[in-house]
C-alpha cells in the first residue's frame, strides 16, 4: 500500500510503498478515504510532539473511511461501516490498523472529507469548553486563532452552546470565516490592542487559546475574576508564561487540554464526546470548514499550508473513493 512515512527529523516525508499493517485483537482494519492533517504532523516531522513515535513512521493521526476488518474480539462494528478514527499516527496510507476504541460510527450524510476533519478539531473544542471549562450560555469566549483547525471548531461549539463568541484572527478574510461560524465580533490579531479591545467590549469568561503569545498574556488580563484560561496548543511558537499574582488576585484558572491524552486515562471520555459531536452534526449544529482537500500525492502543498498559516479551518488529503 501507498504511505506517507516519515524516515528521519531531518528530512522530508516521503510518498512509499509498503506492507499493509498487521491487525490484532481488539483492533479494526481501515480501507481509508480521508485523512485531516494537523499541526500535530509538523511537530512530529520537527520531533518535537509530546507523543511522537519512534521512527521511521506513517504520518496522520485521523482518518475516515469503511471497515476492511475486525480483529477477534471486536464488537458493534461491521466490516462495511463508515467510521472515523484516531489513529495516532499510520493515517496518511491506503489502510490504516487502529484499536476498535478509537472509532465511532458516522452519520449517513457526513461526507469523508469532512468526517477525516472532525475527531481532533472538534473533540479538543468539545472537550476543553464543555468537559473542562464549563462554558454557559451567556458568558463571553475568547477565541485565539479563530480560523484555524481548532480555533474555527471553538467559536462554532461556543455559539452553539448559547455563549457571546470574540474571535480573533489575522486579517479580513479569516474573520469573515470565523463570523461565518458563529462569533459576535471579530478582531484582527495584527491591528488591534488586544487587551484594551477586550475590557472595553466588557471583559470575557473564558479564553481559548490556540496561539500562545503575545495574545495570550493580553487575553489573561481582560479575563473577568474566576475567568478560565484554556491553553490548547502554541502555533505562533511561543509558551506563554503567566505570573502567579495575577491568577491570584483575580481568582483565575488555566486549564491545559491535549486531547490525546484521555486515550491513556480515560478513553471513555473522548469516545463520548465525539458521540455527543456526531449526534449534533446530524441534527444540523454544527458543519465543519474544509479549506482545502488535496489528493495523496499532494500531502506535502497540504502540510505547507499549516507550516505557512494559510489554511482556515481544515486541510484534508484524499487517499481513496471508498
Amino acid at each position: 500500500m501507498r504511505a506517507v512515512r516519515l524516515l528521519a527529523h531531518d528530512a522530508p516525508p516521503c510518498l512509499q510503498d509498503i506492507p499493509a499493517p498487521d491487525l490484532g485483537p481488539g483492533q479494526l482494519r481501515i480501507e481509508v478515504a480521508a485523512c485531516g492533517l494537523n499541526f500535530a504532523d509538523l511537530l512530529m516531522i520537527k520531533g518535537t510532539y509530546q507523543d511522537c513515535p519512534p521512527l521511521p513512521f506513517t504520518l496522520g493521526l485521523e482518518v475516515a473511511g469503511r471497515v476492511a476488518a475486525l480483529g477477534e474480539g471486536v464488537r458493534g462494528l461491521e466490516p462495511g461501516q463508515r467510521v472515523a478514527a484516531f489513529t495516532g499516527q499510520g493515517g496518511l496510507a491506503e489502510q490504516v490498523v487502529c484499536d476498535a476504541n478509537r472509532c465511532v460510527p458516522l452519520p449517513a450524510d457526513m461526507p469523508f472529507a469532512e468526517a477525516a476533519g472532525f475527531p481532533i478539531a472538534y473533540g479538543t473544542s468539545h472537550l476543553a469548553l464543555v468537559h473542562r471549562a464549563g462554558l454557559r450560555a451567556g458568558e463571553t469566549l475568547v477565541v485565539l486563532g479563530a480560523a484555524g483547525g481548532v480555533g474555527l471548531t471553538a467559536v462554532e461549539i461556543g455559539a452553539a452552546l448559547g455563549a457571546r463568541v470574540i474571535a480573533v484572527a489575522r486579517g479580513a478574510a479569516k474573520a469573515a470565516v470565523a463570523r461565518q461560524a458563529g462569533a459576535e465580533l471579530c478582531l484582527d490579531s495584527d491591528t488591534v490592542d488586544l487587551r484594551a479591545e477586550l475590557k472595553a467590549l466588557g471583559g470575557v469568561d473564558v479564553v481559548y487559546d490556540a496561539v500562545g503569545e503575545p495574545m495570550a498574556s493580553a487575553a489573561l488580563r481582560a479575563l473577568h475574576p474566576e475567568g478560565r484560561f484554556l491553553a490548547i496548543g502554541f502555533a505562533g511558537g511561543k509558551v506563554p508564561q503567566f505570573p502567579a499574582n495575577i491568577l491570584l488576585v483575580k481568582n483565575l484558572t488555566v486549564i491545559g487540554l491535549y486531547w490525546g491524552g484521555y486515550l491513556g486515562f480515560a478513553p471513555q471520555v473522548l469516545t463520548g464526546s465525539l458521540r455527543d459531536l456526531t449526534e449534533l452534526y446530524a441534527q444540523g449544529g454544527i458543519r465543519p470548514h474544509i479549506s482545502h482537500t488535496l489528493p495523496l500525492e499532494r500531502f506535502d502543498e497540504g502540510l505547507a499550508l499549516l507550516r505557512d498559516r494559510r489554511a482556515t479551518g481544515k486541510v484534508v488529503v484524499t487517499v481513496a473513493p471508498t
